[in-house]
Order: C-alpha cells, then structure tokens, then sequence
C-alpha cells in the first residue's frame, strides 16, 4: 500500500469515527452535559429541606423508571424532565409530541410533560400512604433551543429560572420527619443503572425479535420506538420516531 492509499484509508476511517460520534455519542453526550448542568445547579438548595436525587432508576411493582432529577423536600415532591435541544421547540402539554424546528427541518419529540406526570404517578404508588404530598412536575430546558408557543400550565423553564420556580413552593405540606420517610421509601427502591439498562436492552432485543420476519420494520432495535418512512437526499429510508434522541435509520 502506497502513502496515497494510506493517506485515503486513513481518511475514510477518520470519517467514519466522525459519523458515528455524531449520530451515536454526540446526542447522549449533550443529555449528559445538560442534566449535570441542572444537577449543580441544584446543589445550592438548602440541604435541611431539600434532598435532591439526580439520574436514579427505580423499579416498584414489576414497573421502572428513570428519573432525570427528583427532589424531596417539605414543600413536596419536584419532579424534573431536563432536555437539550437546540433550534425552536414548539408543544402543547396535551399533545404526545412537540415540534423541534431546525434549519428549516421538523423534528417530533416526545411530550417532556407526559414523561413527568408519568414518572409521578409512578412515584405516587410509592409514598402511597402520605396523602397530603403535592407533587410538581418542572421541565428543563437546558441547552440552547428556543421555547416558542409553550402552552402548558406545567413550568417549561430554561436552566436559569429553575431555582426561582423551586422555591415559589413556599407552604409546607409535610414534617422532617415524614420527609425521612419518604426518603428511605424512595432508596429502598432505587435500584442499580446498568441492571436496569441491562434489562431495557433485553426488552428492546424482544421487541426487534418480534417483527424481524416482517416485511415492513415497524420497531426500532435501538429504542424500541416506531420506525417512519422519511425522504431524504439519497431517497426515502427508515427513521426512528423519537429521532433526535435516537439516530437509526435503515434503508427501504
């Protein structure tokens, strides 16, 4: 091999490095970024009255979850979903999915307030017996999208307004005491991440296993989501629905 063909393989594979840190890594790296960034953001409450969870899974009754961000205080049960996304984000809260508005591309995501309620009423089964719980479900923004035309009565906040939303929960609605409780409730439950994603990919591989013979992909492998014919430069393809969070495409 000759220093041309070197020079051209090592391109090739450099590019190809390229594609998929963009496609596979880039999008979890930029989850990661933003949920660290309200994590210490979060550190600033007031650790008497504030007990603040951050990336938990949990399992409770044959059911899991993952949790970007849960705190335990005596004002209630905050729940965050934090996303990080560039480009306009348009959504209604009674809508499966917003809009993502990039270089003049649209992109559906999935509705980060039904994710919240969703982790809530997975957390009310939990603490069942504290009735008088107030849960506030908060979705974050932390990356550089722009909110446009957010209709919903939950907070869809930036980064810099999370604090300020937190601690507008002024009336006290349970002791330190029960506060406690809640808390060993909540680590009794608390179960390992990579048990948890170890089971999550068992459940996606079932799921892709289930309609491998099919003529038509339906699933996604990756994420389990419904793949959707797109057009693109090189023709129509196959492309996961919860794209930009999942890149798999397949061509058709």
């Amino acid at each position: 091999m000759d220093s041309n063909e070197l020079y051209i393989v090592l391109v090739f594979i450099l590019y190809l490095i390229g594609v998929l840190f963009k496609k596979v890594f880039l999008p979890k790296l930029k989850g990661v970024i933003g949920e660290y960034s309200v994590a210490k953001k979060l550190r600033r409450l007031n650790k008497n009255d504030y007990i603040v969870y951050n990336d938990i899974y949990l399992k409770n009754k044959g059911r899991s979850k993952q949790i970007d961000h849960l705190i335990l205080s005596v004002y209630g049960i905050f729940v965050i979903e934090t996303k990080n996304y560039k480009g306009w984000i348009f959504g209604n809260e009674s809508s499966k999915y917003w809009t993502q508005t990039l270089y003049k591309n649209k992109y559906k995501i999935f509705n980060p307030v039904i994710q919240s309620w969703s982790h809530i009423n997975f957390l009310k089964q939990i603490s069942s017996e504290f009735t008088d719980l107030k849960y506030f479900p908060i979705v974050v923004f932390a990356g550089v999208g722009k909110l446009k035309k957010i209709k919903s009565s939950v907070p869809v906040i930036y980064k810099r307004k999370l604090l300020r939303t937190i601690k507008k929960n002024k009336e006290i609605h349970i002791t330190h005491n029960q506060l406690e409780k809640i808390d060993n409730l909540i680590e009794q439950v608390i179960v390992d991440k990579k048990d948890f994603k170890k089971k999550h990919r068992k459940f996606v591989k079932r799921v892709a296993k289930r309609y491998k013979k099919r003529s038509v992909p339906r699933y996604c492998p990756k994420c389990g989501g419904k793949l959707k014919i797109k057009s693109g430069k090189y023709g129509k393809f196959y492309g996961c629905s919860n794209f930009p969070e999942c890149s798999y495409t397949k061509n058709k």
